[in-house]
């Protein structure tokens, strides 16, 4: 179950009229937090991905799961019964909810880890094309101010002369 907090958030920006991708950014983030707290582990930054949109869905977040071609057959269908659930109100499992948590206890914690995300969203952007890597960077840019911009400038000047040495 999420947190009422984080519920609360996504309703904010559903409100907002925040698209639900951003609505369950906030389930992603609790599931991150959940694991860098030590609460449970993750095999993998997919995984804890993974978590946190099925919370999401659960939590009735309209989130439509992956078109064919973009993830198997069985993530699609696990994605469509989170959605069912989300629309019904019934109860989680208690022995089943118990076995999840004490599976996922022994999990590692390094998934959350900076450098583990970091490498899955340059992995997940380089599936998505240069073009829609070119439309993040010039939309952050838009959301940076100048400050920001001015320390991007200076860290892209040092990474070119790092590259240049070697």
């Amino acid at each position: 179950m999420a947190e009422k907090t984080v519920v609360g958030r996504a309703r904010q920006a559903k409100q907002e009229g925040k698209s639900p991708s951003t609505q369950a950014g906030e389930f992603i983030r609790e599931e991150i937090e959940h694991i860098r707290e030590g609460k449970h582990g993750a095999r993998s930054a997919q995984q804890a991905i993974a978590i946190g949109l099925s919370k999401a869905r659960r939590a009735g977040v309209k989130l439509r799961p992956p078109r064919r071609g973009q993830a198997s057959r069985r993530v699609r269908a696990q994605a469509a019964r989170d959605l069912r659930k989300g629309r019904s109100r019934r109860r989680p499992s208690q022995r089943r909810s118990r076995a999840i948590s004490r599976v996922l206890r022994r999990e590692g914690r390094k998934s959350a880890s900076r450098q583990a995300l970091a490498r899955q969203a340059r992995r997940s952007a380089r599936r998505r094309g240069r073009s829609a890597r070119h439309r993040a960077a010039l939309r952050a840019v838009r959301t940076k101010g100048t400050r920001g911009l001015r320390l991007a400038a200076r860290k892209a000047a040092r990474t070119r002369q790092r590259r240049r040495k070697v």
